[in-house]
């Protein structure tokens, strides 16, 4: 079996629009969190969410393009962009050799949104050619693949918020199967736009709170609903020695990948936590453990709403057991990005990765009111340094997707 490391990330988030701005706005508590920007709020009973601020997608792509690509795809073009500079993987290995497994949870909804306008107010005609093509979830790692000339297995995955953990876990495995021998991964999402603000509002998933700096509190008493986030994140996956043979940057190596189904409920988690448990269990057991659990941390799915965070405590408790979860370091980064839906995984990825490299873990944010149902160490306010051995990542979604991902540092 190969071993498979991470040499390249990008980041568009909340919180910044390259890694180093990402990482550093994660380290120092940075509230990604504030009022609704792109259109008025005033007949929604949710009036925030976690924007991106100061994206320039000229820096990635023609302005020629922007009419053609919804902004979901524009997000993941600038993330993979960086990934694959900071990979330096180009020229190293044939373009049939390098894949692209990158997914959306809803792609281009805000297309859907404006062309559905054209066609009840001017009629079918003036609706876009473009109109498809910048809809589809697949087209983020079609564009990718188009513009980095990757032709290996072009795979979208689709599984509401676990869908770049399950992007980046498929690609793992094709990897250390041997069937590629690079995979550029993750997921992207655009989804702040009037109808799936009302969608998920009317739903009752959002939270009402209006003050920025107590909307999303994970694991906290007073959390009451999710804030909706936007943006991509991008890995560069490649065989471990390949990318040692050339001298590559490693930032860290990817070790293990769980996937379980809940069956449970289209919403709902399983209130017994089954589904992710197993999830976990399967992906710490592919990593071989860890004697140390007070050097385990974990990047929680820990989305503000009430039944998520208990549940999700309870899952980690059932995967690893009760006193090797109570050791264990647990943080949700989604109090600084909001939740960023189909693009979470990838970020919370990127995350892990650089607390193994950088020793530092990211914190809850906006963490005052504890909740008995949820009792673990969640970092509450202020990052801390750690010598971490195992970094695990959860990614949980509408449907009962489960997925896990666990990394190390890498040991030649």
């Amino acid at each position: 079996m190969n071993r498979v490391v991470i040499t390249g990330m990008g980041a568009i988030t909340p919180i910044g629009n390259d890694l180093n701005s990402f990482w550093q706005g994660l380290i120092s508590g940075k509230g990604g969190i504030g009022p609704i920007t792109r259109f008025d709020t005033t007949d929604y009973k949710v009036k925030v969410a976690a924007e991106v601020k100061d994206f320039d997608p000229l820096l990635h792509m023609d302005k020629s393009d922007l009419r053609k690509y919804d902004l979901f795809c524009q997000y993941a073009l600038a993330a993979a962009a960086q990934a694959v500079e900071a990979s330096g993987i180009k020229g190293t290995l044939s373009p049939e050799e390098i894949g692209v497994y990158f997914g959306s949870g809803i792609g281009g909804i805000g297309t859907f949104e404006e062309q559905q306008k054209a066609l009840l107010e001017k009629g079918p005609r003036r609706v876009s050619p473009f109109f498809i093509p910048a809809l589809i979830i697949n087209m983020a790692g079609g564009l990718i693949a188009i513009k980095h000339n990757f032709q290996g297995a072009a795979v979208s995955s689709v599984t509401a918020c676990a869908t770049s953990n399950n992007a980046i876990g498929e690609a793992y495995r094709a990897i250390k199967h041997g069937y590629l021998s690079a995979v550029l991964a993750g997921g992207a999402e655009a989804a702040i736009v009037p109808l799936g603000l009302a969608g998920f509002s009317n739903m009752k998933a959002l939270s009402t709170t209006e003050d920025p700096t107590c909307a999303c509190v994970p694991f906290d008493a007073r959390r009451n609903g999710f804030v909706m986030g936007e943006g991509a994140g991008a890995l560069m996956l490649e065989e471990y020695e390949h990318a040692k043979a050339r001298g590559a940057v490693i930032y860290a190596e990817v070790c293990g990948y769980g996937a379980a189904c809940d069956a449970h409920h289209i919403t709902a988690p399983d209130p017994e936590g089954k589904g992710g448990a197993r999830a976990l269990r399967l992906a710490y057991e592919e990593a071989g453990g860890c004697q140390r659990p007070d050097r385990i941390y974990i990047n929680a799915h820990g989305t503000s709403t009430p039944l998520n965070d208990a549940c999700e405590t309870l899952a980690i408790k059932k995967g690893l057991g009760e006193e090797v979860a109570r050791a264990c370091m647990v943080s949700s980064t989604k109090s600084m990005t909001g939740h960023m839906l189909g693009a979470a995984g990838a970020v919370e990825a990127i995350a892990c990765a650089m607390t193994l490299r950088e020793g530092i873990v990211p914190p809850t944010i906006g963490y005052q009111e504890p909740d008995l149902a949820c009792d673990l160490d969640y970092v509450p306010n202020l990052a801390r340094e750690a010598d971490i051995e195992l970094a695990l990542s959860a990614s949980l979604g509408f449907g009962g997707h489960n997925a896990y991902l666990a990394f190390r540092k890498c040991e030649g």
